[in-house]
């Protein structure tokens, strides 16, 4: 067997078996990334390009957004960020019927558009409204499957730490990526926002409704605007050129540590654990990245990227099945690999493919990132799906039989996403960032 081969060969395999393993990802791809170059270039040969390979997927400034949006969402999630939002969200939607799942859907979508972090957004709104639904007769597990099931529209509302890792990947604009997850972002929300209530309609006793005066709701406005101001000066900042995405990752740390000193909801003596936690979630994106790079180098080397796009285009030439096919391998994908390393290895792969057909390198990021969001609601891996559970209180396999009607709804959205391009390429293209 060609080196070629053998390469190609021992990734397929190191990475499936080692996931079957339940070998962390991370692990998975960096091992068999590293005994795939050994057959391609020796052992010493294979340490020198990995760990150079490695290094030089982690060494990009616009990369170094990433943990400081991270420490953005961290500060966020502890200095009553989130509570303000929700107050905000439920005077947005306090007259539709199950206002408070309402209310979470739109929540979400406001705290997830501020920090970018889905995880982070489940936990804090979940924790705040799950005993408020409790109380009102909401059934838990369905509670749990709104929360699950409206977080990751933050990962597509800009800023999003998702459209950088695919910016890194594809040399598209992170200031047009940022504007073209808004259509797809709303698509999203609206998804959840549907199936809630076809559910109430369902549940009269779930009809109830909040409606808020409007002095009263004018001021719950006010106090939230400090809050969403964040979104105004960090994609502000970029659209105007006034500063990099990176610079402007910084300046939402600085404004939120303001802003939760202001709140008096921050203390300096948890800021040490904040930022352990912020480097925690750091080490592991980054690492992903470093091993990605190593990969996607040997598959390169391999020519599994050509391999795969000959082998589509030998069973059709026709663009609609052809996305069809990439969104049925990334929604499959999903279930059991996080967006970062997904975006990392299906990028290269597919790209080249879609833009023999001259669909926009912005356009398939957003269908790129909306599809694999629905992996992280998705079981087995579902890190945001396991987080509402436990924010919740309750084993996987309730809150899993009633998110599936979300699923369901999402993924209709996904394709409204796909064969719909100009909900994601109108508005960049209005502000001049793409031609």
């Amino acid at each position: 067997m060609e080196p070629a081969s053998l390469a190609g060969l021992i990734l397929l395999v190191g990475i499936a078996l080692m996931i079957a393993l339940s070998v962390p990802i991370a692990v998975a791809i960096g091992l068999s990334a590293i005994f795939a170059t050994v057959a391609l270039l020796g052992f010493e040969g294979a340490t020198l390009a990995s760990s150079q390979r490695m290094f030089t997927g982690i060494n990009s400034f616009p990369l170094l957004a990433i943990p400081f949006f991270v420490l953005a969402g961290v500060l966020m999630n502890n200095g009553g960020i989130a509570g303000r939002l929700i107050d905000a969200a439920k005077v947005l939607v306090g007259r539709t019927p199950g206002s408070l799942a309402q209310t979470n859907v739109v929540a979400n979508a406001m705290f997830g558009a501020v920090s970018g972090a889905a995880v982070a957004a489940a936990a804090a709104v979940g924790t705040v409204m799950e005993p408020r639904q409790r109380k009102e007769g909401y059934d838990r597990a369905f509670s749990a499957a709104v929360n699950a099931a409206s977080a990751p529209a933050g990962m597509l509302i800009p800023p999003s730490n998702t459209f950088i890792v695919y910016s890194l990947v594809s040399s598209t604009s992170i200031a047009a990526l940022f504007m073209a997850g808004v259509g797809p972002g709303l698509v999203w929300t609206a998804a959840c926002m549907l199936v809630v209530l076809l559910y109430v309609r369902k549940h009269p006793e779930l009809r109830k409704t909040d409606r808020v005066q409007l002095r009263q709701g004018l001021v719950v406005l006010w106090k939230a605007v400090p809050s969403l101001l964040m979104i105004v000066i960090v994609i502000g900042g970029i659209l105007s050129g006034f500063f990099t995405a990176t610079e402007s990752a910084a300046i939402a740390v600085v404004y939120c540590l303001v802003l939760g000193f202001a709140y008096r909801m921050l203390k300096v003596s948890e800021l040490p654990r904040m930022l352990l936690d912020a480097g925690r979630t750091t080490a592991i994106v980054m690492l992903l990245v470093g091993v990605s790079s190593a990969l996607s180098w040997v598959m390169s080397f391999a020519r599994i990227p050509e391999l795969i796009s000959e082998g589509m285009l030998g069973v059709t030439d026709n663009s609609t099945i052809i996305l069809i096919m990439m969104m049925v391998i990334l929604l499959l994908v999903g279930t059991f690999m996080d967006p970062t390393p997904a975006i990392l290895i299906f990028t290269p792969i597919f790209l080249p493919i879609v833009a023999e057909f001259g669909i926009s390198p912005i356009h398939f990021g957003t269908m790129i990132v909306y599809n694999l969001c629905v992996g992280v609601i998705t079981p087995p891996v579902g890190n945001v799906l396991f987080v509402s559970a436990r924010v919740a209180g309750l084993r996987l396999e309730p809150v899993i039989a009633k998110i599936v009607p979300f699923l369901v709804a999402l993924i209709g959205g996904l394709f409204v996403v796909v064969f719909v391009p100009e909900l994601s390429t109108w508005l960049p293209t209005q502000m001049g960032l793409v031609d």
